[in-house]
């Protein structure tokens, strides 16, 4: 499996339905934390995921988030 990170970001008036948008949707994201600048006027979600393929990953968000949402690659390593 791969990691990945996926960030996505959505307009202020957009928070209610990018959060209900996932109680129609079956995901394991749901009910875990994650963080968010929502609060803080970023209006930006990131998640760290593991699945085999970009659509796998992007499949874990509903389709109203994952249309907003990049998905890149990533692996951890080790500051020296």
């Amino acid at each position: 499996m791969a990691q990945y990170l996926l960030h996505h970001h959505h307009a202020p008036h957009e928070c209610g339905v990018v959060f209900a948008s996932f109680k129609g949707h079956e995901s394991p994201l749901r009910h875990r934390p994650t963080v968010a600048s929502c609060r803080s006027g970023g209006h930006a979600i990131w998640w760290t995921v593991e699945a085999a393929t970009v659509v796998d990953a992007l499949g874990l968000l509903p389709a109203y988030v994952a249309d907003r949402t990049t998905a890149t690659s990533v692996s951890e390593v080790r500051i020296p």
